[in-house]
């Protein structure tokens, strides 16, 4: 774990399912997935309450600034302010390129193999096979739990030693979350004999290297997914 990490940058979010997501075109769709990203979530909290909601009404729910102004007992112009001002802070705090940008250039097919081996190195407990697949900057948080890692070496490290050495076996399904890759994780429970619900990984990536796992740990972020609670 790394001291003086950011945890409070994640430390509130949750994994959002695509399923929520409109059908509204593709650029429609396009620009949603952009709006729910992690790194646009966690940019967020940056902001004070009015801008935070204007932001999220506007940019993910849809809402026009008139309808906004109904909303929040206030004006359009106000909300039309609060909407300028938000979009500067999240401007600085976020990637020039977005994930949806880089999983464009990715393609389809190499993304499923990505999340693919992912899963796989997970389930093998292979930690040279997860190394392979991560940049030399990549991070791991765990919200709500207090761990953040940084670097492929702390992370394999981590890997080598929680997930894959001192955890019961694993299996995943893939899914997305925020507009990208997700791998919800399932662990083996004597008790029940079945895999239970654990968490749901988010990945972003670099190329076709991954560069960030966020794992929202809970079971209750399950079914908001449609997926199981177990698996046998």
């Amino acid at each position: 774990m790394i001291d003086g990490a950011p945890l409070t940058d994640v430390a509130w979010l949750g994994p959002y399912p695509d399923v929520g997501l409109s059908e509204s075109g593709p650029a429609g769709c396009y620009a949603q997935r952009e709006a729910v990203e992690l790194a646009f979530v966690a940019a967020l909290q940056h902001l004070p309450g009015n801008q935070r909601a204007a932001l999220l009404l506007f940019e993910v729910l849809g809402f026009s600034a008139a309808e906004i102004a109904a909303m929040m007992s206030t004006s359009a112009t106000s909300v039309n302010s609060a909407l300028a001002r938000a979009r500067r802070v999240v401007a600085e705090k976020v990637p020039a390129r977005t994930q949806q940008q880089a999983l464009r250039l990715i393609g389809d097919a190499r993304l499923r193999q990505v999340v693919a081996d992912y899963a796989g190195a997970l389930e093998r407990g292979d930690a040279d096979a997860m190394v392979a697949l991560l940049t030399e900057d990549v991070t791991w948080s765990m919200p709500p739990l207090p761990h953040w890692y940084q670097g492929v070496e702390a992370v394999g490290d981590f890997v080598a030693r929680v997930p894959m050495g001192g955890c019961p076996p694993w299996r995943h399904l893939a899914t997305s979350a925020n507009g990208q890759p997700a791998v919800a994780c399932y662990s083996w429970d004597d008790g029940a004999g079945a895999y239970l619900a654990w968490a749901i990984n988010v990945l972003a990536l670099r190329g076709d290297l991954i560069r960030e796992v966020t794992s929202f740990v809970g079971a209750e972020h399950f079914p908001a997914f449609g997926l199981p609670a177990s698996l046998p």
